[in-house]
């Protein structure tokens, strides 16, 4: 690989892991965990969760996730929401305490995303989504053929 191909992956690579610090920081500010700040983001984007959308979207082991939905269960944030549970995929949604305890949470998250997408632009961030998503996939593909 050459050096100018090697130092556009690092800093590619380098600007994805500090996005997600950034996402833990905020989270940690907000005395919750990483993983629960992507559970109640998948709450905010669906309505609810189940343990596989929230796997599937961040590539988290399914033990992580469980471990982090059982304990918003236990602390009663969550609740099994029968209207979207598949089978063996259970869905949950926010408890009538879980709303309570998350309306100030998705609030924040909303008011520092709307701050950065002020900052950026939402031209940029349409442009950076698309990218993103087509370096996902191609790193898929080539993940895909590595054995061939």
């Amino acid at each position: 690989m050459d050096i100018k191909t090697l130092n556009l992956l690092n800093e590619v690579n380098r600007a994805i892991i500090q996005i997600r610090g950034i996402y833990s920081r905020w989270s940690a500010e907000y005395n919750i965990s990483y993983n629960e700040m992507l559970v109640l983001y998948t709450i905010r984007e669906n309505g609810y969760c189940t343990q596989k959308q929230i796997c599937d979207s961040y590539l988290l082991p399914r033990q992580t996730i469980n471990n982090v939905i059982t304990g918003m269960r236990k602390n009663g944030i969550l609740e099994p929401d029968k209207a979207h549970t598949s089978g063996r995929e259970k869905a949950f949604r926010l408890s009538k305490y879980g709303e309570e305890y998350a309306k100030p949470l998705i609030e924040a998250m909303n008011e520092f995303e709307e701050k950065a997408v002020y900052i950026i632009g939402t031209d940029k961030l349409k442009t950076l989504t698309k990218l993103m998503t087509e370096y996902d996939s191609a790193l898929i593909n080539a993940f895909d053929r590595e054995g061939e």
